[in-house]
């Protein structure tokens, strides 16, 4: 990382909103490179690496979300947060499932954004004293490669299908409550992303499922979800 808080890339067309981007991420101590468009965001990307992405949708000669595509093609890691006045549900899940790490609305606050960025940043690095691979219930993570597979089997994950497997792992024969997903993953505890999450939810569970594997992943009606064997 570069600065106290990491290399920050913000992709914004608006210029006053940018250069108010950057004047408030510096002074909170990270190190902030800038891009208008989405083309030269995506350059900048490659070349520099960046320890976290602030994205904008509506952007010129190549929009945030094709972006944000052609990043997770080139295998491109780096966590992305999604800044966008689009603030449907169906936005939302959109970006998420297309690799999209986290996503906020404008209007936002700094103080929030930058919390978020370093949760996300914070998530991206593995603790050097944790195990590098996880294991609950015939699915391995690797934490390091961010690589899952189940029985043997490779599952293909969106960054935000790992991050939600990763929880659940991690607290399995737990019932964990939507609330505590938007807060912890999100750090979000609003409400308006409890639809989010369970739009994201069926999207693992699609993934993680197979006709002939016991179901891990539960609905506890009224209370949230569950990772386990069969729950009485």
């Amino acid at each position: 990382m570069g600065q106290t808080g990491g290399v920050v890339l913000v992709v914004e067309d608006h210029p006053a909103l940018l250069a108010g981007l950057k004047d408030g991420l510096s002074a909170d101590g990270f190190e902030v490179l800038t891009a208008s468009t989405g083309l030269d965001g995506l350059l900048l990307a490659k070349d520099r690496s960046p320890d976290a992405i602030v994205l904008d949708l509506l952007l010129p000669d190549l929009d945030g979300l094709a972006a944000l595509q052609a990043m997770r093609r080139d295998k491109m890691t780096t966590p992305v947060m999604i800044l966008s006045a689009r603030d449907s549900i169906a936005d939302r899940v959109k970006g998420l499932n297309l690799g999209a790490d986290d996503y906020m609305t404008k209007p936002f606050s700094l103080e929030e954004l930058t919390a978020r960025l370093r949760c996300l940043m914070r998530r991206a690095v593995p603790v050097a004293n944790e195990d590098a691979v996880i294991e609950s219930h015939g699915v391995s993570i690797n934490r390091f490669t961010r690589q899952v597979t189940r029985e043997g089997e490779k599952l293909e994950l969106t960054p935000r299908d790992y991050d939600l497997l990763e929880y659940f792992v991690r607290n399995a024969g737990k019932v964990l409550s939507r609330e505590s997903l938007a807060t912890d993953l999100w750090n979000s505890p609003s409400a308006s992303w409890t639809n989010v999450i369970e739009v994201q939810v069926r999207s693992l569970r699609n993934k993680l499922e197979r006709r002939t594997w016991p179901t891990l992943l539960h609905t506890i009606r009224g209370q949230g979800y569950f990772f386990g064997g069969f729950r009485k």
